[in-house]
């Protein structure tokens, strides 16, 4: 199948945003927009009591209207648009983007449409999709340039750096010129004394060497793949969301990683990808890794 990026659509403004902020992404991958709408019994409300609507018909003015405004601003981009099914919209979009190279969806609305893309159907996506996935508000959109310029922000686990998150980053930074920032928090752990649990100076000053250390060793080789983006190594006290969140202020994009998890219950997102795409203040990617 021909590589291509998706956007969920429910008609409301801001899948609007989020379908646009898929179009230029697809625009600088080359690739097709896939628009989709994954019905659910939520729809039939929108269908007029006194005036029996054909609900597929109305989902389908949807989708054509929305890929009508997304083509007024990428007039020669290729753009599908379709009614992908029934069911859990989490599980629906998740699966119909297991061949996509990235699905993009946007914040919640308040009506008609925009049932679907509650902000637990977007953690329930990002948490399940096979594909990176980008969570776009609308005030994401609205932030003028930075004077420094376009930056990419990245969350690294010095512990466990995954090859396939810091891959992602690099590329994304890469094919809009801008700047990468590292990202790493780390907290000194304490010791007992007379004021209680502290740490001492001089302890914090040997971790923070340490820490930064571990930050350049899991970009080793990453700089040589991608020698034309400068990379901004940021590891600070703190904790890792709080960095990251910090650190999106201005970004043209964060990313953080998701580990894939073998069973199908449970908690899938980390304490750090759930707080980051509730706080961050740019668009924000998820990529799975092993």
């Amino acid at each position: 199948m021909t590589p291509y990026v998706m956007a969920a659509v429910d008609g409301s403004p801001q899948s609007l945003t989020a379908a646009r902020w898929a179009a230029d992404e697809a625009v600088r991958r080359g690739l097709h927009l896939r628009l989709v709408h994954a019905r659910t019994w939520e729809d039939d409300i929108d269908a007029d009591p006194g005036q029996p609507a054909d609900v597929r018909a109305l989902t389908t003015r949807m989708l054509v209207e929305a890929r009508q405004e997304v083509s007024r601003s990428f007039p020669g981009l290729e753009i599908r648009a379709e009614l992908i099914g029934d069911g859990v919209p989490a599980d629906v979009l998740a699966g119909a983007a297991a061949t996509a190279e990235l699905l993009v969806l946007g914040s919640r609305g308040l009506g008609g449409f925009d049932r679907l893309l509650l902000g637990s159907v977007g953690q329930g996506v990002a948490a399940r999709c096979d594909a990176p996935v980008v969570l776009v508000r609308a005030s994401d959109t609205e932030r003028t340039d930075v004077p420094e310029g376009p930056k990419v922000v990245v969350g690294i686990d010095t512990r466990a750096p995954s090859d396939a998150v810091i891959d992602f980053a690099f590329r994304e930074a890469a094919a809009r010129g801008a700047v990468l920032h590292a990202v790493h928090g780390w907290e000194p752990p304490p010791v007992w004394g007379y004021a209680g649990w502290v740490t001492p100076q001089t302890e914090t000053e040997q971790f923070r060497s340490i820490e930064a250390e571990l930050l350049g060793e899991a970009l080793t080789g990453w700089r040589e793949k991608f020698p034309d983006t400068v990379v901004v190594e940021d590891s600070r006290i703190g904790t890792g969301a709080g960095a990251v969140v910090d650190a999106s202020t201005g970004a043209a994009l964060t990313v953080v990683g998701r580990r894939r998890r073998p069973h199908p219950v449970g908690l899938r997102l980390g304490p750090v990808a759930h707080a980051v795409i509730h706080h961050a203040q740019s668009p924000v990617a998820v990529v799975p890794h092993d």
